[in-house]
């Protein structure tokens, strides 16, 4: 980690040299000014984490100091000097955006204290600003993978009503990433900065879920040992996301109806109302309007929750958007596992792109985690396959099979170079399988040379003892 960066400011010689002595023994840079504008000076060439200086010094005084290196250098933290006569000055000057002020006389440790105190916080707020970026960078809808026309539609949504207090209704089957859209929605408004709660409301017990949402005091009920805020409470002044809304009883229908009206809750076993201010995004897999037909559902809540709906479609009907999903993913895991994988072979995207994908964009994330974490080629290969997916290809093999169609979205030399890589594979899978992995039974059986089978075993990175 660099060095931080220190500017002490002293119209006295011996405690400039003091000051400097001490903090550079301490491992930080240390560069001296013997006057405010000599301090100003400097500020203008080169930067400084940390500025110390006095508040009594001529000419130009701390508080000058302060307020010039505020403009020059905002995120300086900045620690004034001040005599015992003077703790008015330092109050004045830690409320016009001093970090700390240190008493002269004082010990060589109170001062480092001081110092390491200011530093800590600097490093923790650097720290905050590089989560920041990095969860804004994750959750920015361009950086949601898509390119064809379902998704450029969901992007545009996004883009006008992220920026509105809207509440958002997101349609669409399980793992089609309906989170990861609520998330981009938060993450590009202007509540980005505050709360995202979400709540699952099918993953918690029936009984539970009205103490989740507005919480409870001590002695509701029973095993309220201690009075808990709900996740509505946790989430005010930020975004609630209530995946699976479909799933929320009747009862408590009635509830979060009246708090997206009056913008107030109140805990269960309490009688005083909180006021929360959220915006709400809802989710929900199931066809919500036969459900309020259908009287599951309330028909005034249905209206309050969707004002904007936003509708995901499932993978099989954006599949030009596979190979950018499955690429997507294995650059994410091979970095995470730290591997070095280069690709994935043409035969295991034409696979791919013939599964029916009923998990959605959820389940080739992890069909590509699964194949990452096994492959030793560099390469994704069929092997590296859940077995359901290619091995069932390989049994329906022949002109009709949904693998061999995909090949035709190729171009010709593509598509034979893929259809001979497939067919050689599938051939050789069948043959170890036939001879139970005898590589000298297998080559007499199918009348290949002992050599040539051995370099196709290599060429597909098939390993003939996994058949014996």
């Amino acid at each position: 980690m660099p060095k931080e960066r220190i500017l002490v400011v002293d119209d006295e010689p011996d405690m400039l040299s003091s000051c400097q002595r001490l903090l550079s023994r301490s491992g930080y840079e240390v560069k001296v000014a013997q006057s405010g504008r000599e301090a100003l000076r400097i500020l203008k060439e080169e930067p400084f984490d940390l500025i110390l200086t006095d508040l009594r010094m001529p000419e130009m005084d701390g508080m000058e100091v302060l307020r010039l290196s505020r403009e020059q250098s905002p995120d300086s933290a900045v620690i004034v000097f001040t005599g015992y006569g003077t703790i008015q000055d330092a109050v004045m000057a830690m409320k016009s955006g001093a970090s700390d002020f240190v008493t002269k006389p004082f010990s060589p440790d109170h001062l480092l204290l001081a110092v390491e105190k200011a530093v800590g916080n600097l490093r923790l707020a650097a720290e905050n600003r590089a989560l920041k970026g990095q969860l804004e960078e994750r959750f920015s809808f361009d950086n949601i993978v898509g390119r064809g026309p379902a998704m450029r539609e969901v992007f545009d949504a996004i883009r006008k009503i992220a920026d509105t207090n809207a509440n958002v209704l997101i349609t669409g089957e399980s793992g089609t990433g309906k989170e990861l859209i609520a998330r981009s929605i938060h993450a590009n408004s202007s509540r980005k900065n505050r709360p995202f709660v979400p709540l699952n409301c099918g993953g918690i017990p029936e009984h539970l879920v009205e103490s989740e949402l507005f919480g409870h005091e001590k002695g509701a009920f029973t095993g309220a040992a201690a009075t808990r805020p709900g996740l509505l409470e946790f989430a005010s002044t930020g975004t609630f996301f209530m995946d699976e809304i479909s799933e929320l009883p009747l009862n408590l229908q009635v509830k979060l109806l009246r708090v997206l009206e009056d913008r107030r809750i109140r805990r269960v076993g309490s009688n005083r109302e909180i006021d929360i201010d959220i915006r709400l995004i809802s989710a929900t897999n199931r066809n919500i309007q036969q459900m309020v037909k259908e009287g599951v559902f309330r028909e005034d809540l249905f209206y309050r929750v969707n004002t904007f709906v936003i509708h995901l479609p499932p993978l099989r009907e954006r599949m030009d958007d596979l190979p950018l999903l499955a690429v997507h993913f294995l650059k994410r895991y091979a970095k995470s596992t730290s591997k070095v994988v280069e690709g994935i072979a043409p035969e295991v995207m034409s696979v791919l792109k013939s599964h029916a994908w009923n998990g959605n964009v959820r389940e080739l994330q992890h069909v590509i985690e699964r194949a990452v974490a096994l492959t030793t080629e560099g390469v994704v290969r069929l092997e590296d396959l859940p077995d359901q997916l290619w091995r069932g290809a390989d049994e329906g093999a022949g002109e009709s099979s949904s693998e061999e169609r995909s090949h035709f979205d190729l171009p010709f030399k593509d598509a034979k170079e893929a259809m001979i890589e497939s067919f050689e594979r599938k051939y050789i899978l069948k043959l170890l399988s036939k001879h139970k992995g005898n590589i000298s039974r297998a080559a007499e059986g199918s009348g290949i040379d002992r050599r040539s089978l051995h370099r196709l075993l290599v060429k597909h990175r098939i390993e003939a003892s996994k058949y014996a």
